[in-house]
């Protein structure tokens, strides 16, 4: 598919447009059921891993496809991506080197599998794939997308699945997100991973399990977990389910006053970041702040670029209208707030400690048969009770 914003009636229960597009789901169903059935496979000497997907845009298919290349490198293997690099200008096959290529040459995530493995595109997989075998010392091969394609025969397919969209209302392109019938992906795959948490998945959960194939779980954690806590942002993103990205920001403690969305596969402009800049400016997000001087225009902000340069002309990414130069600052700020929190548990447990002794000692004042012990064990309580007060 053209890179671009699903329709909103492809995530709800069967509609009225969804149903005036059935006739031609049931041709394009049709065409994609041929295609996996009997579709030309290239065969290769090496192990080929697909990581797909049940429907059109994201489910998690490259952070799985990143994390299987690690595993894989963890066990003495050494892997390599194969993908079409989606929205590439160029066709012929290219071995991606993310310091001589940009997005229109290879496509913005082979740039991503690129940083760790070797990585082939080309609209012909089969082409990409012997010359990345040609080129490179790689010995385990995983295909990010390109399950329906079958255009290489493939030893496993993993789905991924993300829980919290499902496949939709269960219908095929146009009329729903489905790239082919379910039950002719679910006879062609390998095994389901279902990422994170939802409703959606109840579906495509007994088609597997009624097939037999293993079903796994998995969920995307952050690696930098207090970057964000207690700031006030407004988030962008240009990805197939902006909603996951923003869930994202607010489970690392963000607070997301504003969203703006592009199209997945989105090339952002200058333009767009000046207009986001403006927005940032309102009031209604966190100005950023940096040792220039508490609330003064930051770097990206002077030049009127409030995207990080690496997203900008960019066919995919998610961001966060802040200035890369206070990443800095806001680690240091999550780290007094730690200490903040981690001193006040301490206040905490010491007053509750003061407090007991100061009744550890009026139980002995009350069962002391000595006299003077009594004045001196309410003097001593109430010096604790003084001290438990003044934290």
């Amino acid at each position: 598919m053209r890179s671009g914003r699903a329709p909103a009636f492809w995530w709800r229960e069967a509609s009225i447009a969804s149903n005036l597009l059935l006739p031609v789901a049931a041709l394009y169903g049709s065409a994609a059921r041929r295609n996996l059935e009997s579709g030309r496979r290239a065969a290769f000497d090496v192990p080929v891993l697909c990581v797909g997907n049940f429907t059109a845009g994201g489910g998690g298919k490259t952070p799985t496809a990143l994390a299987l290349a690690g595993a894989a490198a963890a066990l003495g293997r050494k892997p390599g991506f194969v993908s079409r690099g989606h929205g590439r200008r160029r066709r012929e096959t290219e071995i991606v080197d993310p310091a001589r290529h940009g997005v229109a040459d290879v496509g913005d995530e082979p740039l991503l599998l690129a940083a760790v493995a070797p990585t082939a595109v080309g609209a012909d997989r089969g082409a990409a794939l012997s010359r990345l075998l040609r080129e490179t010392e790689v010995d385990f091969v995983i295909m990010d997308d390109g399950f329906q394609s079958q255009r290489l025969l493939i030893d496993h397919a993993v789905i991924a699945l993300d829980a919290r969209r499902g496949i939709g209302n269960g219908r095929v392109i146009p009329a729903g997100p489905l790239r082919a019938p379910l039950v002719d992906q679910v006879r062609r795959s390998g095994s389901l991973l279902v990422i994170g948490e939802g409703e959606r998945e109840k579906e495509p959960l007994r088609a597997m399990a009624r097939a037999g194939r293993p079903i796994f779980r998995a969920r995307l954690v952050s690696k930098s977990r207090h970057i964000l806590i207690g700031e006030r942002l407004l988030a962008f993103a240009g990805i197939a389910d902006p909603g996951k990205f923003y869930a994202s920001l607010g489970e690392l403690g963000a607070e997301v006053s504003q969203t703006r969305d592009f199209p997945d596969h989105h090339a952002f402009t200058d333009g767009e970041a000046r207009r986001l800049d403006r927005r940032c400016g309102k009031g209604r997000a966190d100005p950023c702040h940096h040792p220039q001087g508490r609330g003064a225009p930051c770097h990206r902000q002077r030049s009127g670029a409030g995207i990080p340069a690496q997203l900008r002309g960019a066919r995919r990414g998610a961001g966060i209208c802040r200035c890369l130069r206070c990443a800095a600052d806001r680690r240091g700020n999550a780290r007094r707030l730690r200490r903040k929190a981690l001193a006040k548990g301490h206040e905490e447990i010491l007053k509750r400690t003061l407090l007991r002794a100061a009744r550890l000692l009026r139980q002995q004042a009350a069962g002391s048969r000595q006299p003077q012990a009594a004045p001196l064990a309410r003097n001593s309580r109430s010096r604790l009770k003084e001290a438990a007060a003044s934290i």
